[in-house]
């Protein structure tokens, strides 16, 4: 360390502000971590070191339950000091020398007489005490570890504002805001503190009365954003367990990209709209400041994380994709709000009288909509409720809950709406409660119901990137992959062409052009399918390619083949001799009346799809057992060109003709043992997975009570789609709400074998 006071440092290298959460601070390693990182940016910048801390992980949410008047409270106490008292074994220190204090404050917490009514005061109390334990314990390991640092109290140097207009009695001490803008007096008093490396608790300020005030849920990310922004510091650091922000969670999207440096705007926008790795209020005392903001990894020190500051380049285009859960929709209804002057003013003073903050707002002639964000707003029941009695005085009310927010960040939005059709397209299935372009042209939401937004961000991330309007291409904003940072990037196995590139050689001297199939990859790509436990059976469509040496190969794996004409029929026979009938399908469409005919007298499953068979040749189909191919009246697909569903569609029984289908079926004593259906090709949404499953599954179950003996569970066709291991899991449980008895899943993804090309080889001289 130099020999310059603390004091001549801070005037010569300034301040540097180090956060840190609560899986940072809940490890040994982690700790050692922090004392390293400290020490450097000390002797890196020539300056001071401020670290904050959270609590150690979870145990905020021990207060919280504590301060909410659970029962157990004692016994929860208990347990946080039996966790304290590990970990500083675990740390090697006293736990009476270095905590004895502190837990005694907290158990005495319990003892106080306003613990009885639980004022807010009091719970502030309560919910200070992790930050104040893990401040305290981690400034008593490293000064063990040799790092000379000191420990100070938030409270004695961060003030809440006074009470705001319209703000509530627990914002007011439970989600207060901080003074921010110094002075040279206060520079001056707290660089006098004799220690170069200080720690601090996040989340705690002093409030207006001299007690204690917290600052919500994520205030340590904007405590060290008030310290900085007071220090004029030269750098704030928010250390964390991800390596920076992305372009979306890549928890749910292992393809999203690390965003190496934003803008303070852009900033804001993705944290107030879903991202959770840093608080959305931490970033305007930086911002205002000049302050310069940096999301780092703890594991991993030696990533460049996310930067964000002024000098960000200016790049137009989405630059995260985000999603929050448990949105709250309130809709009001009425007439006479058409023209009415201070009809929303009405409105809006409902809100305020309830205490809520409004997020997003949607208005027509008679009707305005809100969303409420349950991270600003404690939306109870009972508030719910309360709300809706008072807005039923003045309109129609409608609360629609659970809802997701999908959102899409970045600058430009406007212009970049003719590339964002994919993205349109994306939601044509889901019930769009409302969609909402922001006034600074930085965002896009789309409010759905929760239900409908699961996996729906991967296809909303890629769809963004191949249309352009994610520019993944400039560097100076987005980084690597977030499986690529993880190492979770599997080598690109060898083309089997470049393993037999001899062999390749040697046929071409026989003459060029040559068109190769490599059979063992038609056997591993047949073995994948087949490791899909849920599936019963997997088809082949041989329109994919009906080279008879690769039927023989995947008949020989225990596929079934799928036709759709005799001359397809009579191509397997005769390629697979021997393949037993009833592992061949087929689904021909507006075939005349002798091919069914033959197929039925070879005993492969028909499949049928329309009534008029039924009438027009009953005796070629009395008494047979039939496949059912059924139109649901909708599609999907990767593109327009492939939806096979829906009121254009040629193939497939009208859902609204199943009735009539089933009463001629009767007559005729015919038994339907397999639906059928396909809806488009490359789809990748799971709700198009489970809205299929769950229509076919409800009218046969109808149909089955109407007619037990006409509607024979059997053999169920699946939708035809090439990323099965991911819809597959929940087959069981989910046909057995369908089916009492047991129900078999057969798939045929033309998809999956079209892709011959992985085991094929064109070639030619020049």
């Amino acid at each position: 360390m130099s020999a310059a006071s603390p004091a001549q440092d801070a005037a010569q290298g300034g301040w540097i502000v180090l956060k840190f959460g609560g899986t940072s601070v809940s490890r040994r390693h982690r700790w050692d971590t922090i004392g390293k990182l400290a020490k450097q940016r000390a002797e890196a910048t020539g300056g001071r070191v401020l670290v904050v801390v959270s609590a150690l992980s979870g145990v905020t949410n021990e207060l919280t339950a504590i301060a909410d008047g659970s029962e157990d409270a004692a016994a929860r106490v208990a347990a946080l000091e039996a966790r304290h008292r590990e970990f500083l074994a675990e740390l090697e220190l006293d736990a009476d020398v270095a905590l004895g204090e502190r837990l005694a404050v907290l158990r005495g917490l319990l003892e106080d007489p306003r613990a009885a009514t639980r004022p807010l005061d009091w719970q502030a109390e309560v919910l200070a005490q992790g930050e104040l334990l893990s401040s305290t314990l981690g400034a008593a390991y490293l000064r063990k570890q040799g790092l000379d640092i000191g420990w100070m109290d938030a409270r004695d140097w961060l003030r809440a504002l006074p009470p705001q207009p319209n703000q509530s009695e627990w914002a007011q001490r439970l989600s207060v805001n901080c003074h921010w803008e110094s002075d040279g007096d206060w520079r001056a008093r707290f660089a006098r503190q004799p220690t170069r490396v200080l720690i601090t608790q996040g989340f705690i300020a002093r409030h207006q009365d001299g007690g204690t005030a917290i600052l919500g849920r994520g205030g340590s990310d904007t405590s060290a954003a008030y310290f900085g922004a007071l220090l004029g510091a030269s750098r704030v650091e928010i250390w964390t367990d991800v390596p920076g922000m992305f372009s979306a969670n890549p928890r749910e999207v292992p393809d999203a990209r690390l965003l190496s440096r934003l803008g303070y705007a852009e900033a804001q926008e993705i944290t107030t709209t879903g991202a959770k790795v840093l608080h959305p209020r931490s970033i305007k005392p930086c911002r205002d400041s000049g302050v310069p903001m940096a999301i780092l990894d703890t594991e991993r020190p030696e990533l460049p994380g996310t930067v964000i500051d002024r000098s960000a380049a200016t790049v137009a285009g989405v630059k995260a994709i985000s999603r929050r859960n448990g949105v709250v929709l309130v809709s009001v209804e009425d007439i006479g709000m058409w023209q009415q002057v201070g009809y929303l003013a009405e409105v809006f003073a409902l809100f305020r009288k309830h205490g809520l903050s409004v997020d997003m707002i949607g208005t027509s002639q008679t009707n305005v909509t809100v969303s409420l964000d349950p991270s600003e707003n404690l939306l109870s029941q009972n508030v719910l409720s309360a709300l809706a009695e008072d807005l039923g005085k003045i309109g129609r009310v409608k609360v629609i809950v659970p809802c997701a927010a999908i959102t899409l960040v970045g600058r430009g939005m406007r212009s970049l709406l003719h590339r964002l059709s994919e993205v349109f397209s994306s939601f044509v299935h889901e019930r769009v409660h409302m969609i909402s372009q922001s006034s600074n042209d930085l965002n896009l939401t789309f409010v759905i119901d929760e239900a409908d937004a699961d996996g729906l961000l991967p296809q909303l991330h890629a769809a963004l990137i191949d249309s352009g309007a994610m520019p993944v291409q400039e560097t100076e904003v987005f980084g690597p992959r977030w499986r690529e940072i993880n190492g979770a990037v599997r080598p690109r196995p060898q083309p089997w062409w470049k393993l037999e590139r001899p062999r390749l050689l040697q046929l071409a001297e026989a003459g060029t052009p040559r068109y190769v199939y490599h059979l063992p990859t038609v056997r591993e790509r047949a073995r994948q399918l087949q490791a899909v436990a849920a599936v019963d059976r997997r088809y082949y469509a041989i329109k994919a390619n009906p080279h008879p040496a690769i039927l023989k190969v995947l008949a020989e794996e225990g596929f079934g083949l799928e036709c759709v004409s005799l001359a397809e029929l009579h191509h397997v026979f005769a390629a697979v001799p021997g393949i037993e009938p009833s592992r061949v399908l087929f689904t021909p469409s507006f075939a005349p009346r002798g091919e069914y005919e033959q197929a039925l007298a070879l005993g492969v499953t028909v499949t049928v799809d329309n009534v008029e068979l039924l009438r027009n040749w009953p005796e070629t189909f009395r008494g047979r057992s039939l496949w059912l191919r059924i139109d649901l009246g909708h599609g999907d697909g990767h593109h327009q060109k492939v939806n096979t569903g829906g009121k254009e569609a040629k193939f497939g029984l009208s859902a609204q003709r199943v009735d009539e289908f089933v009463a001629e079926a009767r007559a005729l004593g015919i038994v339907i043992t397999g639906l059928h259906a396909h809806l488009g090709s490359g789809v990748e949404n799971m709700g198009h997975w489970r809205q299929m499953c769950d229509e076919l599954g409800c009218r046969s179950r109808t149909r089955r009570t109407t007619n037990r003996s006409t509607w024979r569970p059997g053999p169920r066709a699946w939708p035809r789609c090439a990323r099965c291991t991911r819809r597959s899991a929940w087959w069981s449980s989910r046909a057995a709400s369908w089916w009492p008895r047991p129900a078999c899943c057969w798939r045929a993804p033309p998809r999956w074998w079209r892709r011959t090309a992985s085991c094929a080889w064109a070639w030619t001289r020049a």
